[in-house]
């Protein structure tokens, strides 16, 4: 049971408050916002006005370039994503734009589902963010569309930078000689509370080209369903007496490509079959087969299972085209809804196809409103992906009090954007393909 959203923002405008406590874990260990992240040159900067843009060229050397807006329902939209790592002339543009498309989460008992975005107010929940939360790094200002709030503007947009780790580690040809870099990247990402939940959504623009997609929902489970009385439910507190309902949460991304500045971008299938070693092999063989996909699709992940979105018009250096590869994250399948039975869904651009489920846009007689519904098999000539990621919620006694950050999402992996690793060292360059040491 969730409390009424409306009482909720009013309650929210008056109290001031803020997620510093409840987002403390995911900046751990770092510092307080004192340092704005270091701005590409203006003339290089996205296509939008300066309050809308967001440019941070990382330490090793890669920029991103993109402009942001907030919708009334999706939320945080990112626009014109662009990617130029060192040694490349342009920037090299990745995602028309790239938002979430739901929030879905039925409840096991049957009783209640909800979809966040489009029926929650998943977009006016939009928190402020105290300094803390942002470390070393900018809070925006967003001005919410339509609030409820009596000021509609709320300091809830960070934009920062943090380490990974190990970008990469290779030993030299001799002992005293290790290759190492530490990765960087820039996080921007909002938190936005749906009655008891408030769920944060990041984005992570890698310095190797990389882009990853979360959505961490914390917060505080909801007294009121400790009462599972079908017996779904997992005790939390003493006893077994009050039982927390378990629910899903099945989130979906819309990643609008546009590689190299074209939405005409291919998709391609691939499928590795393992077989046992025949008579004189040593080893079981791997073959690997390539689909093109011409016409929408849903599809599963399997293992041995994957897709790329490939450039219609450019190529690196070595004159492969250039794609992006989609690496799901771990997830749990929700079987009980259509258009949550299938992992990624690929649909013809149509500016009226928005959310995965409950869509609000009329989109025509007979279209549906929901993804799956818009897979009728028209030829894909602007591909927009949709990503399914589900998480299957079963309460613990660790999730009170405030709920641990759970996590879900997937990335975008380039593959033969550049003709090297983009943070490749100097003295390394040379080592492209077929190489051998010099004497």
């Amino acid at each position: 049971m969730r409390v009424n959203s409306n009482t909720k923002a009013r309650t929210r405008a008056a109290a001031g408050l803020t997620v510093a406590a409840l987002a403390a874990g995911a900046t751990a260990g770092a510092g307080p916002a004192t340092a704005q992240p270091k701005a590409a040159p203006a003339a290089a900067a996205a296509d939008c006005s300066a309050a809308y843009r967001i440019e941070q060229k990382l330490s090793s050397g890669t920029t991103w370039r993109m402009c942001w807006r907030y919708d009334g329902k999706a939320g945080l939209v990112l626009e014109k994503i662009s990617y130029q790592p060192k040694g490349e002339p342009k920037p090299i543009r990745v995602l028309n734009s790239a938002r979430l498309g739901q929030i879905h989460v039925p409840y096991d008992d049957g009783n209640i589902e909800y979809d966040d975005l489009t029926g929650f107010d998943f977009a006016q929940g939009l928190m402020n963010l105290a300094p803390g939360e942002c470390p070393g790094g900018t809070i925006k200002t967003v001005k919410v569309p339509d609030s409820w709030n009596e000021d509609p503007n709320v300091k809830g947009l960070c934009t920062t930078t943090r380490s990974r780790g190990h970008a990469y580690r290779m030993q030299g040809d001799t002992a005293n000689k290790v290759f190492q870099a530490q990765g960087k990247d820039l996080l921007v990402y909002t938190v936005n509370q749906v009655g008891w939940y408030e769920y944060m959504t990041e984005w992570r623009f890698q310095d190797d080209g990389a882009i990853t997609m979360n959505v961490g929902a914390t917060g505080s489970l909801s007294w009121d369903d400790y009462d599972a009385g079908d017996g779904r439910g997992w005790p939390i507190g003493k006893g077994a007496s009050a039982k927390s309902t378990s629910h899903s949460h099945n989130a979906f991304w819309r990643l609008d490509f546009a590689l190299d500045g074209s939405t005409k971008n291919r998709v391609e299938q691939y499928d590795s079959t393992v077989s046992a070693p025949t008579r004189g092999q040593r080893a079981p063989t791997t073959k690997t087969t390539r689909t093109k996909v011409t016409k929408e699709l849903a599809g599963d992940s399997k293992n041995y299972r994957w897709w790329r979105m490939v450039s219609a018009t450019g190529k690196n250096k070595d004159g492969h085209a250039r794609s992006y590869e989609i690496v799901p994250g771990p997830t749990t399948k929700y079987p009980g809804r259509s258009y949550t039975k299938r992992d990624l869904y690929v649909t013809q651009y149509n500016k009226c196809e928005l959310f995965a489920s409950h869509n609000p846009g009329n989109c025509g007689p007979g279209a549906g409103k929901s993804v799956d519904k818009w897979v009728n098999g028209q030829a894909l000539t602007h591909p927009v992906v949709w990503m399914n990621i589900g998480f299957h919620h079963i309460a613990r006694d660790e999730d009170q009090q405030p709920m641990p950050v759970h996590w879900q999402g997937f990335s975008i992996a380039p593959r033969d954007v550049t003709a090297m690793n983009p943070l490749t060292p100097a003295e390394l360059g040379w080592q492209n393909g077929h190489w051998q040491p010099r004497r």
